[in-house]
């Protein structure tokens, strides 16, 4: 007897449709599954069979074969426990066979018969709504996760006797209610108005906040530098419903949403050690999973301590800060993660962080300074946008009482920035400055004369790269936005130039 059931896959953080096949045949008993599955893939039929007895179903003693089509992909995970059982149930005659034809099922199962929760749920439904499924089975701790369509109907089970029940007809399940999306309003840690001094970095900030911009933070210890980080979140506009689902997908995919419910509904802010490899980093592994660099997509990635990460893991983002996106290659697969996030890297101007301090002494010798500021090369520093330094907050500052401005003013002037811009770009694939391509310049960052004059002489003078002309073109514009301008005008050429010029100052000698 031949049973037939819809199930899911990824490949990349991408749904790929599986049609689970479960033949029952006279033989000795025993238990075989084809179609490119792992070792977890493998393990299921143990599971299934404990599933299926514990359920007070008669597993079969027949010859079991299980097909996973299409054959050439490679099957991954414990998605399939559930689909199998399913399968095996059904070739026994325990519901009818065409019963879960309109169906998807996904689930892993519990040698009981619970039904677990998986990864990569929604991108396997947003990947099955658009080939025209509306019926899908699924673990109850994935239900929100998957009901963000109001066509879809997601029947949620808690285990494997649920899902029977439901495909015979003898104990329907209501389908989840679609949820609609709604900006949540969120409580941050760190508000920029707890930020003592460094108004010129908190300025930074907010440009590099407004127009998505990386951002280098350079000073000695205790300057700061990690809480105005920390601090930067809370200035970024709320997200939308197609950057939410966007970054759900990367971390549904990741295993980052065990425990959590629904969708993520906030900014992705990402702190890896520098202890961190290059497939922690940019993603990889046997699985080829995503890396900090996705789990940060349309969010930060704070890199404090930069020049001690391994120099093979700077060099790794150099291609993913440049397109957006991270291309894993394997043996076997090729995968794409996007990776739009927005830099924010900290280091001290030394090895013992006291160069330049008016109160502390250096004691790094000359060479110790080159080579550790070395570690940054300098197309890495080329595609850092903004550059500031940040210098030991005074006593005063400390011990004011007077409050700063608050992140909630900053965001306001963020928000109407990146407003601006959405509304610019709308036909251009694009959301913010930091993407503009050169001739997406040409035609959007337009500059009167004097401005034009003042970035011909800084580019002889600070002796710019290429990259790093069009980066502080792209600043200038972010400027301008801010300001509410159209046109790039000579201050804000001038503001976006002295954001490089701690290049000449630290890495002059290069």
């Amino acid at each position: 007897m031949l049973a037939k059931l819809n199930s899911y896959g990824l490949i990349g953080i991408d749904g790929c449709p599986i049609s689970v096949e479960v033949d029952l045949s006279r033989g000795m008993q025993r238990a075989d599954t084809v179609g490119l599955p792992d070792n977890a893939v493998k393990e299921s039929k143990e599971r299934v069979r404990s599933a299926i007895t514990n359920s007070g179903h008669q597993y079969p003693e027949m010859r079991v074969l299980v097909n996973l089509a299409p054959a050439d992909i490679r099957k991954e995970g414990t998605v399939y426990d559930l689909p199998i059982a399913l399968g095996i149930l059904a070739a026994r005659g325990v519901f009818p066979l065409h019963a879960a034809d309109e169906y998807i099922v996904i689930g892993e199962l519990a040698l009981d018969g619970q039904v677990r929760s998986v990864t990569g749920v929604l991108p396997m439904v947003i990947d099955a709504h658009e080939r025209g499924f509306r019926n899908i089975i699924l673990p109850y701790e994935n239900a929100e996760e998957a009901s963000f369509f109001a066509d879809m109907n997601v029947f949620p089970v808690r285990t494997l006797n649920e899902a029977c029940g439901h495909l015979n007809g003898t104990a329907r399940i209501t389908p989840v209610p679609p949820l609609k999306w709604s900006g949540q309003k969120h409580v941050y840690p760190y508000d920029f108005s707890e930020i003592k001094g460094q108004q010129a970095a908190k300025r930074a900030a907010e440009i590099a906040a407004a127009g998505n911009h990386n951002l280098l933070l350079i000073g000695s210890p205790g300057s700061g530098k990690t809480m105005l980080a920390r601090s930067i979140p809370s200035i970024l506009p709320e997200l939308t419903m197609e950057e939410s689902l966007e970054i759900t997908r990367i971390h549904s995919v990741a295993g980052e949403l065990k425990g959590r419910s629904g969708i993520v509904t906030e900014r992705p802010f990402r702190a890896p050690h520098h202890s961190a490899s290059i497939p922690a980093l940019v993603g990889g592994g046997s699985r080829a999973l995503p890396g900090e660099i996705s789990l940060a997509h349309y969010g930060v990635l704070f890199m404090d301590e930069f020049p001690l990460f391994p120099t093979t893991v700077l060099e790794a983002l150099r291609q993913p800060l440049e397109d957006g996106v991270i291309t894993i290659t394997r043996a076997a697969a090729k995968t794409s993660f996007p990776a739009e996030f927005m830099l924010v890297a900290a280091m001290n101007p030394c090895p013992c962080g006291n160069y330049g301090s008016k109160t502390k002494e250096c004691r790094c010798s000359a060479m110790q300074i080159e080579k550790y500021r070395g570690r940054i090369s300098s197309p890495l520093l080329d595609r850092l946008d903004i550059h500031v330094e940040m210098n030991e907050v005074n006593y005063d500052d400390l011990v004011s009482k007077q409050e700063g401005e608050s992140s909630a003013s900053v965001r306001e002037r963020v928000n109407a920035a990146r407003m601006r811009q959405r509304a610019r770009y709308r036909d251009e694939g694009i959301l913010f400055n930091a993407q503009l391509n050169t001739p997406l310049m040409r035609k959007y960052c337009r500059m009167d004369e004097d401005a034009e004059a003042l970035l011909h002489a800084a580019y002889d003078k600070l002796k710019l790269s290429a990259r790093a002309y069009t980066r502080v073109i792209k600043v200038a514009r972010t400027i301008a936005d801010i300001a509410g301008e159209e046109r790039i005008r000579k201050p804000h050429v001038l503001e976006a130039v002295q954001y490089r010029g701690l290049d000449e100052k630290y890495w002059g000698s290069r």
